[in-house]
């Protein structure tokens, strides 16, 4: 089958900030949704279907099958503190399913309310497709190296990490001085004044 290019778009992120403004705009249960999808990166049909058979808290780690990942193949999730704390909220509110609204299991991400809370908190040009932005650009911009975020995101093509590169040219500083002095020495007076005298 033939592929598509994907998009030259710029990536829409959102800063701490603006996160820190949309938080109060969110009903509960749309608000645990959207933290759980920046302290992980999973994708919202992830997490929406999340079951709690694929949950291992003791360990620290959650896991979504191959047959629901976007490129077939399973994918390991850690889980930080952050991802826990939002799991323990939701023990006993559902025997199978991790994510629910007054009971019944959450089906989708990105619905009219989150939409309306975007706008109250002045957001604007941003989809829940863009929290999953968010969490890489974060970890970049915190240091994690691109090949790392490609296996916690659980892309298989690693041209969709590097996408996220510009956000921290600073990982390439430390590499670029490894090559320090050894141009310096090179162009040093004395061995300038050397090439001219040839």
């Amino acid at each position: 089958m033939r592929k598509f290019n994907e998009s030259n778009q710029r990536l829409r992120w959102l800063t701490p900030e603006e996160v820190g403004r949309l938080i109060p705009e969110l009903q509960p249960h749309t608000r645990y949704i959207m933290l759980f999808t920046l302290a992980t990166g999973l994708r919202g049909s992830n997490i929406t279907g999340l079951e709690w058979n694929q949950i291992d808290m003791q360990h620290r780690i959650a896991w979504i099958h191959a047959d629901q990942s976007k490129n077939g193949k399973p994918i390991r999730i850690p889980l930080n503190d952050d991802a826990l704390t939002i799991l323990r909220k939701q023990i006993g509110k559902h025997q199978t399913r991790v994510f629910t609204y007054k009971g019944k299991p959450i089906e989708k991400a990105g619905t009219k309310a989150w939409r309306a809370g975007l706008e109250r908190a002045g957001i604007k040009n941003f989809t829940w497709h863009g929290l999953r932005h968010t969490w890489a650009s974060w970890h970049v911009q915190a240091g994690t190296p691109l090949n790392v975020l490609q296996e916690l995101g659980g892309w298989s093509d690693y041209k969709m990490v590097l996408r996220y590169t510009h956000l921290a040219p600073e990982h390439l500083a430390e590499h670029a001085n490894r090559l320090n002095g050894i141009v310096a020495k090179s162009v040093a007076p004395d061995n300038v004044t050397k090439l001219k005298a040839r």
